[in-house]
């Protein structure tokens, strides 16, 4: 399967009355993107803000972060399940918005969402502090249900990012990057001296909340199975989660996963990339075992010598995370799990809820206890709220001056486990 990404980089955004996209800057008319918006029942009312990098701004809480994509060639659409049908995706052509993200934020669930700051000491902690970000603040109508909503913001932030994207379609790219793999047969006959690998990814599939969606289909209620890795880039995978905001994958994670443009980058090189590999995390034990018995079979049946396995979460997926880890090396597969820790405040504490010694090869995304003093910014997209609430929070987590002690548990990416972040140990 082969795609071709062109990328349009975007400078600056900026309001005005017609929407486009000229020599790198992004003008939107919020009336346009309003109708869009509450075309859906269940928003109350939505308003739109920019936070560019550098500004004395904290976007809270932030339920999810998107980077605008419009398919100009090829089958299916972007966000299949969602916004097109179901036609599998990752070959043609797709445009994407570079530099910028659509981010819906406001009253979502409360306790469970996170921090964005574009300046101080937060921003080196969240790989979104470098974009320019539409934000896109939601309410909800009275009486609505948690997950009535949840769905009803994260298709809202759908809309508007392909409504964004769909402006550069007539345009030329910046620059233009392809990707491109094979079948199991030809890649054998291709590179017969090179390692077969594979990227196994566990996606946040426990309910309440704590979902990821695949061609529209809650994760949970599949099985592991075998993707080309492009069809990530087409939206093909989406969050759905509400949970600690450090290693959450949000969509634009998934779009932009660095396992797979890494893997893609060293293909035909020094490995063979063959597939990418998705598997949940469920919650109880006969689904655990179930999942990963089946990945642990796809990783023997391909004849794989090596994989890359990334978490998402922590405690209860961690015992999904040695499952896998331990039949896949038992299957003869070299395995390298991507993890974060929750060490303790002082790190300390046992970082994971379960071991093995066959997870000799770990790389770790950070400890998610560290404690942290967010100054006080001039401005707040969203609402403070909740942010006492908010997971790696504490009753007096909201100073007077408005400033923020917390565990960067409640920052954006700060450990994502995909890698998208800084963090790491040695």
């Amino acid at each position: 399967m082969k795609l071709e990404l062109g990328y349009i980089n975007i400078k600056d955004i900026v309001f005005g009355s017609e929407s486009k996209i000229s020599h790198g800057v992004l003008t939107v008319n919020k009336n346009a993107v309003k109708d869009l918006v509450l075309e859906d029942e269940l928003i109350a009312d939505v308003s739109f803000d920019v936070a560019k990098p550098g500004e004395s701004v904290r976007i809270t809480p932030v339920k999810d972060v998107i980077e605008p994509r419009v398919k100009v060639e090829g089958k299916g659409g972007v966000f299949p399940g969602w916004l097109s049908g179901v036609e599998t995706v990752g070959s043609g052509k797709t445009y994407c918005l570079k530099g910028m993200a659509v981010v819906t934020a406001g009253k979502i669930v409360g306790f469970q969402e996170g921090i964005i700051d574009m300046s101080g000491i937060g921003a080196k902690y969240t790989p979104f502090s470098t974009l320019n970000n539409f934000v896109v603040v939601c309410s909800p109508v009275k009486n609505v249900k948690q997950h009535d909503y949840e769905k009803a913001v994260r298709i809202a932030g759908f809309k508007v990012a392909s409504y964004l994207a769909k402006l550069s379609r007539e345009l030329t790219p910046d620059s233009t990057e392809i990707y491109e793999t094979c079948g199991i047969k030809e890649g054998i006959e291709k590179y017969p001296n090179l390692p077969r690998v594979a990227y196994v990814q566990m996606l946040q599939s426990q309910g309440l909340l704590h979902d990821t969606y695949v061609y529209g289909v809650d994760a949970k209620k599949t099985l592991s199975t075998i993707m080309c890795p492009t069809e990530v880039m087409d939206g093909a995978i989406v969050s759905g989660n509400c949970v600690s905001a450090c290693d959450k994958n949000p969509t634009y994670v998934h779009m932009n996963n660095p396992v797979i443009h890494d893997l893609f980058a060293e293909h035909g090189k020094t490995l063979n990339f063959v597939c990418h590999i998705i598997t949940n995390e469920n919650v109880y034990l006969a689904d655990k075992q179930r999942s990963s018995d089946w990945t642990a079979k796809m990783c023997r049946l391909l004849d794989l010598d090596g994989i890359i396995l990334s978490q998402e979460g922590f405690g209860n997926p961690d015992a999904d995370l040695i499952m896998n880890c331990k039949k896949i090396e038992a299957e003869g597969v070299k395995t390298v799990i991507i993890t974060d820790e929750y060490a303790g405040r002082d790190g300390k504490s046992q970082s994971l809820a379960d071991s093995d010694p066959a997870a000799d090869a770990v790389v770790t995304a950070g400890n998610a206890n560290e404690l942290i003093k967010l100054p006080a910014m001039d401005k707040v997209i969203g609402t403070l709220d909740f942010v006492n609430s908010i997971a790696g929070g504490g009753e007096n987590s909201l100073q007077e001056d408005g400033s923020i002690e917390i565990e960067i548990q409640a920052i954006t990416g700060a450990t994502n486990e995909a890698g998208f972040g800084y963090l790491s140990a040695r």
